[in-house]
């Protein structure tokens, strides 16, 4: 079907273009938002074709005070400041398109939308157009983030690991993820073991562990031997070695051990990787002392960019 312009438009029984996945345009600047002034149908569409777009327009989210929708266009020539349309079809119709205004939302970063397509029910063949940080428009279709589970120790809480993950997610543009935290209470480890004469020895210190109600020691303070469990990783019994010249009985927490083989994309840490990141099957692997920049490349490992 063309319009009087000779432009290509959808016939009115053509079903929309489909995008893939977690289809978000980056950079947003991609993104016209713009109230219609005809009808959001095939018809009314057919009525754009022939009016000049910004050379970067690549997606119009039409608006008519009440209903929304997403229309992907061509133009002429990219180079040009502006350019004639010359394509348009509807990539989601407003019965597939829902609109919300959340200035804490990042238009930018695909968890972000994500996690508010979540938050608001969107379906997953629908499209969520989001008024958010900085007052930016953008859209994902179809959101359907990757289960990336995060598997950590705790006390801290939150746990270091699973904070460290948001914070990367809050400004890294990586592929649309859905982080799950599986806790590893550090105090219910110790608890299925009984205690030493003289107690539990952790690595180092951190407050909680008053309720186990058995003297506590911190390794990474050396305290006097005593006859205590470790409740520790093998660098742990590595270290105590090193100081004492022995190895007590222990309870393992690593959570690269724990955790085990996984079907499903897997963050854990571990003391015997001192720099950098591994990848082993479907777990990502970073030092017990990770930077930023670790997390971020084990998550890239797992799920790639956006």
């Amino acid at each position: 079907m063309t319009n009087s312009e000779g432009g290509r438009v959808a016939d009115p029984g053509e079903p929309p273009a489909e995008p893939s996945p977690n289809f978000m345009p980056l950079p947003y600047r991609r993104v016209s938002y713009q109230r219609a002034d005809f009808p959001l149908t095939a018809e009314g569409l057919a009525t754009i074709v022939g009016r000049d777009a910004y050379r970067h327009t690549e997606f119009i989210v039409f608006h008519d005070g009440g209903s929304f929708a997403v229309a992907a266009v061509e133009t002429a020539n990219r180079t040009p400041l502006f350019s004639p349309i010359t394509r348009a079809a509807w990539l989601s119709t407003p019965e597939r398109t829902r609109f919300v205004a959340d200035p804490e939302v990042d238009p930018g970063l695909p968890s972000s939308m994500t996690a508010k397509a979540g938050a608001v029910g969107i379906a997953d063949d629908e499209t969520l157009v989001v008024l958010g940080r900085y007052e930016h428009v953008n859209f994902i279709a179809r959101p359907r983030p990757t289960s990336v589970t995060i598997v950590e120790v705790a006390p801290p809480d939150p746990p270091k690991l699973w904070d460290q993950v948001a914070r990367v997610l809050a400004v890294a543009p990586l592929h649309a993820i859905s982080p799950k935290l599986e806790r590893i209470d550090l105090l219910d480890l110790a608890a299925a073991v009984a205690p030493g004469p003289d107690g539990y020895l952790f690595p180092c210190r951190a407050s909680g562990f008053e309720s186990l109600g058995a003297p506590v020691h911190f390794l990474d303070e050396r305290p006097a031997r005593a006859d205590w469990v470790l409740v520790g990783c093998e660098r742990s019994r590595q270290v105590h070695e090193h100081l004492y010249g022995d190895q007590p009985p222990s309870r393992e927490i690593c959570p690269r051990i724990l955790a085990g083989a996984r079907s499903g994309p897997t963050l854990v840490k571990c003391c015997m990787l001192e720099r950098g990141t591994e990848l082993d099957g479907h777990v990502a692997v970073v030092p017990w002392g990770a930077e930023l920049r670790e997390v971020e490349e084990a998550l890239l490992d797992l799920v790639g960019p956006a």
